[in-house]
């Protein structure tokens, strides 16, 4: 559980708990949706720049959660300051590094058989943070005082989890992630497109789905459940993937999630209005953590002695992915049909990633019930 606390805090409250307050920010605090974009871009840019600079750091899993959490609880807070957008990006940019931080030494630190349970805690995160949001809306707080009260939340989270992890031996440097032959092959770099353009595909809906909604529908009490409506399908899906995973392999639950993820992008242009940002809300946020996991896993399976070097760089590049799905977003903020392009593009694209991922190299065996 304390991995799931962690967790929950990090990612969604760190990660991703602009999302259901950009819609506050828009009406209290003038925020365009290409300066959302930007704030966006900002939280996962320090997301990149956490998940490379830990490898440098000598730090326990203990020291790297704790400040981890430390991090996200400040900026969270700090974000209610009227203090303007240059200064929201750094907060938000200070709150993506710790976020990885926090998701490196979790990951890290956490046995096969608990990640199902572990990584529900995005999921988790991510709806408290959003229902918290929809009764702040329906109590017409403002956004201030959102970032408020999850910063409260951020800090009670750490001081739960404060003495969960024990003080494990820091992470050595000295390991490098430097290429030896046989590391890059077809298969082990269009792995690493595949997860590239999984960050670009979700975070677009990940960053915008409850903005989405405010312009379908005005009134918060209902728009708001789109974002908690996400975290808790990806909460499930970590847990339910289980079974489908008994009986077939890695490579082709992460297909499966791609052609989904893919169906959810695009269902708001073709299914205008509440319904279908809420199949979105269901579809990408029933995907995002399984295709996490099982991408992961089959790269190492892949990738073999090499796994380390192959997974930095497929996170490396879902990190420059989701960087570029909200300056996408930015860029055609000022066309009445910008959300409807960067969809179409993302579900194109997630739909290509898939097709790719068909040529497989040497059939992994279907995993059989015990």
């Amino acid at each position: 559980m304390k991995g799931l606390l962690a967790l929950a805090v990090a990612m969604g409250i760190g990660r991703f708990a602009f999302t259901p307050i950009l819609p506050m920010m828009q009406a209290d605090a003038g925020l365009s949706v290409a300066q959302g974009g930007w704030l966006a871009s900002a939280n996962y840019f320090g997301y990149l720049g956490g998940a490379l600079s830990i490898l440098a750091m000598r730090w326990s899993t203990s020291t790297a959660v704790r400040a981890g959490l430390v991090v996200v609880g400040a900026s969270t807070l700090a974000m209610a300051l009227p203090l303007g957008l240059p200064a929201w990006m750094v907060l938000r940019f200070a709150a993506g590094a710790a976020g990885a931080w926090v998701l490196v030494s979790v990951s890290a630190h956490t046995a096969s058989a608990r990640a199902p349970l572990t990584f529900a805690g995005v999921g988790a995160g991510i709806a408290v943070a959003g229902l918290a949001c929809l009764v702040l809306m329906a109590a017409n707080a403002s956004s201030a005082s959102a970032w408020l009260v999850l910063g409260a939340v951020a800090f009670a989270g750490a001081a739960i989890v404060w003495n969960g992890f024990g003080h494990e031996a820091a992470i050595d440097s000295s390991q490098t992630l430097a290429d030896t032959p046989g590391t890059w092959t077809p298969e082990t770099i269009r792995m690493v497109a595949c997860y590239a353009i999984f960050g670009f595909g979700y975070i677009i809906p990940a960053t915008f789905l409850p903005a989405m909604a405010r312009q379908v529908v005005g009134d918060p009490a209902i728009f708001g459940w789109s974002w908690p409506l996400f975290g808790a399908a990806a909460a499930l899906s970590t847990l339910a993937v289980a079974r489908l995973r008994r009986t077939n392999n890695d490579r082709r639950v992460w297909i499966l999630g791609h052609l989904v993820m893919a169906a959810g992008v695009i269902v708001p242009i073709a299914w205008t209005g509440l319904a279908g940002i809420i199949l979105a809300a269901v579809l990408v946020g029933g995907t995002f953590m399984v295709v996490t996991m099982v991408g992961v896993q089959e790269a190492r399976r892949v990738a073999g002695i090499h796994a380390r070097k192959v997974v930095a760089t497929m996170t490396a590049a879902f990190a420059a992915g989701q960087i570029a799905g909200p300056l996408v977003v930015s860029s055609l903020a000022g066309q009445a049909s910008g959300f409807s392009i960067a969809l179409a593009a993302s579900g194109l694209l997630l739909a290509t990633s898939a097709a790719l991922l068909t040529i497989a190299s040497p059939t992994q065996p279907a995993r059989r019930p015990p």
